[in-house]
């Protein structure tokens, strides 16, 4: 029996309650402190809808004020963003035959992957519907919490410092709500220890793309075993 639309988006919607719940905070801070440096709601609006990468947007606010060059922010998001080129891969086969693939992929946030890799996700009837809900709703929540938090910061005095580490809260949100829903925690394991491992080697400003390398052989060595175990 097929879900009828409405349930499809109440579905997708009760799924993203956590991630609303960080991105609308994450948002506001960031279009507070965009205002800060006297870039107005347009601007929030507009990197937000354009741009769609929290992290990254923070880190666009000093490379704005701070007039670097074309090379030097280029290569400053493929840093920041690099993770995004290794839990991508994983996406290839649910992502395939998608209609609407584009967008998919643009909005496969660090939140939103951790929905559309979920237990939820492979018990849902209509699994395309799902991805593409998801990815929408995560979406319209990071573009509404950094238009509120540009509109606010124009209105209320408000320090700024401090108010970044809601990204971290965020994904200790995400990490903690997987933790709980799924049934296999080697994946989790993994992914922490290894993070520990190559800060303790690498320190605290050269320690994530190791990490990511060093997650992403570990995981592809635990599928082939897999694979192999089950023939």
């Amino acid at each position: 029996m097929k879900c009828s639309n409405w349930e499809k988006m109440k579905n997708a919607f009760v799924a993203t309650i956590p991630v609303m719940a960080g991105y609308i905070v994450l948002g506001i801070g960031f279009g507070m402190v965009l205002r800060t440096r006297d870039y107005g709601v347009l601007w929030a609006l507009a990197m937000s809808v354009f741009i769609y990468a929290g992290s990254m947007q923070y880190v666009a606010i000093d490379l704005l004020t701070g007039g670097v060059s074309l090379i030097t922010a280029a290569l400053t998001t493929l840093a920041v963003n690099a993770r995004h080129l290794f839990y991508s891969i994983s996406m290839i086969d649910k992502y395939r035959n998608q209609k609407k693939k584009p967008f998919l992929i643009f909005g496969l946030t660090d939140e939103t992957y951790s929905l559309v890799c979920s237990d939820a996700a492979e018990k849902s009837k209509d699994s395309s519907s799902y991805y593409f809900l998801v990815t929408l709703f995560d979406y319209l929540y990071w573009i509404t919490g950094s238009v509120i938090g540009s509109l606010l910061g124009s209105l209320l005095p408000f320090r700024t410092e401090g108010i970044d580490f809601a990204l971290t809260a965020l994904f200790l949100t995400v990490f903690v709500e997987q933790w709980l829903t799924s049934k296999n925690h080697l994946a989790a394991i993994i992914g922490v220890v290894s993070s520990v491992i190559c800060l303790l080697i690498f320190g605290s400003d050269h320690f994530l793309i190791p990490a990511m390398l060093l997650i992403t052989l570990l995981l592809t060595l635990m599928r082939n075993k897999e694979g192999i175990t089950n023939e």
